[in-house]
């Protein structure tokens, strides 16, 4: 992730460009292009990404009342293939693409929430618990085909997940009698953390990604300045270089 200016987007219908970095949709795949520098070792990090959904929602979930943050599940059920410049980077497997959507600081509207995508077997799961700044709870519980159909279904009880690595407290919805737990680490930051877990959805095992955010320790001032050591910056950019 690179903070670039304005000067390095290019936009079209069918193509977002970010600097030398670009996503793409080809007739019914995203084709996502990577050229960018990692860190904390500055790695090139080079490769194509591709997402080919089984079908495309128009589904837009409100995350507070007043329509202020939106969810925006584009694709639950997918196929993805990685091919990046590194050993073990390589794979095909399933995937998904969604995005959020704001007016207002995400620190300023939640104080906390956890996500999780569960393909099973007729499609996928998502949950998405959040509890708001001014106290109320956000529970949505979704089932989408793989035709892109969505239902709404009930939602097993709140479970706990073992704590991360910084301690972040992390819930997830889980069947009675049943112990969700993690199965893979992806991330973790001090106040976000991402993983793949496995829980039980209506007597059904699944393994899928879950991540829990901590927006009153984003809005930390002790850790906010901690983005800018992890995300660079590059204020320049000329797409004829």
């Amino acid at each position: 992730m690179t903070d670039r200016g304005s000067e390095a987007l290019r936009l079209s219908p069918d193509r977002l460009q970010v600097g030398p970095s670009s996503f793409n949709w080809d007739g019914d795949r995203l084709v996502i292009e990577i050229d960018e520098i990692s860190t904390p070792h500055a790695q090139r990090v080079r490769g194509t990404v591709t997402v080919t959904p089984s079908a495309v929602t128009s589904v837009e979930v409100p995350l507070a009342e007043d329509g202020t943050h939106i969810w925006r599940p584009f694709a639950p059920t997918a196929r993805i293939d990685v091919a990046l410049n590194r050993p073990g980077w390589n794979w095909t497997g399933h995937g998904y693409f969604d995005a959020n959507f704001g007016v207002r600081a995400l620190e300023d509207d939640f104080d906390y929430w956890t996500w999780a995508r569960l393909p099973c077997q007729n499609g996928t799961t998502a949950f998405y618990d959040a509890t708001r700044r001014d106290g109320s709870e956000l529970a949505v519980a979704l089932q989408f085909g793989p035709d892109g159909s969505v239902n709404q279904i009930e939602a097993p009880a709140k479970t706990q997940l073992p704590r991360s690595l910084w301690a972040m407290r992390r819930e997830t919805r889980c069947d009675d009698g049943h112990c969700p737990h993690q199965v893979r680490p992806m991330l973790d930051a001090p106040f976000y953390t991402r993983s793949a877990i496995e829980t039980h959805i209506g007597g059904t095992r699944c393994v899928g990604v879950h991540e829990a955010l901590d927006l009153r320790r984003f809005a930390s001032p002790l850790l906010k300045p901690m983005l800018a050591v992890r995300v660079p910056r590059r204020r320049r950019w000329s797409h004829n270089s």
